[in-house]
């Protein structure tokens, strides 16, 4: 496979991952982009953490959920090819997070790393549901952690999910841009060209800000009429859920 445009990062089982890839989604519609779907585990990267003392409890179930999932990944483009990977992230993500909540956000972490959910997820991507025998088969780990090396030395270590890489291998990397809201196409356009302009500056380091909303995602309760809508982009108001 030739490079592609984009190199993106991604783990399953991160809602901010997720809805960056559903804006690079829209900016690839409109540019022709290629995008290679690529493995990151924050459950691997954040193997030497004791969970209980860093993490909210609910965590850790995330994580390894997200681990077993790219383990079906990794199984899916090794038999069918590099290609099948953006549908079945496609599927994953939205029975995750453009569903409506389940009770017990904890147990319904867990249940994204089950053979009921990656089943349900690979027949909608049009792919065999045996492939979620890789769930629990830690063979895959190895190929998962060493592309989880390959985005950290892209970026650096003390970043999370997604990673992306433009214009590969030389181009510019970084982590996210981590956005809470999706986009319109017009929107998600401008954000690229930005993002792009920023990361290219060659004395660009890092931008950011800890206060942030939680994913507009229905999975975390937004109504349907709520979801995808931002603020304007020149400051003009719309409608927001605080």
């Amino acid at each position: 496979m030739a490079e592609a445009d984009i190199n993106f990062y991604f783990d399953p089982g991160c809602p901010f991952a997720w809805m960056t890839s559903k804006w690079v989604r829209k900016v690839q519609a409109q540019r022709d982009y290629s995008v290679d779907w690529r493995f990151i585990s924050l459950r691997l990267l954040n193997g030497h953490i004791d969970y209980d003392a860093h993490f909210p409890p609910e965590y850790e179930a995330g994580h390894t959920a997200g681990l077993k999932l790219l383990r079906v990944a990794a199984r899916t483009r090794a038999e069918y090819g590099r290609e099948a990977v953006g549908p079945l992230y496609a599927a994953l993500g939205a029975r995750a997070f453009d569903r409506e909540p389940v009770a017990g956000d904890a147990g319904a972490r867990a249940h994204r790393g089950s053979r009921e959910f990656a089943e349900a997820a690979l027949a909608e991507a049009g792919l065999p549901t045996s492939l979620s025998d890789a769930l629990d088969d830690t063979a895959w780990d190895a190929v998962i952690k060493a592309e989880t090396d390959e985005a950290l030395s892209l970026t650096g270590k003390d970043v999370g999910t997604p990673i992306l890489h433009f214009e590969p291998p030389g181009g510019v990397a970084f982590f996210g841009p981590v956005i809470s809201r999706l986009p319109s196409d017009e929107q998600a356009a401008q954000l690229w060209d930005h993002v792009i302009a920023l990361a290219r500056y060659p004395g660009f380091a890092e931008l950011k800000r800890s206060l942030r909303e939680q994913p507009q995602l229905r999975a975390f309760g937004v109504k349907d009429d709520e979801v995808g809508v931002a603020e304007d982009w020149h400051g003009g108001s719309r409608r927001l859920k605080k």
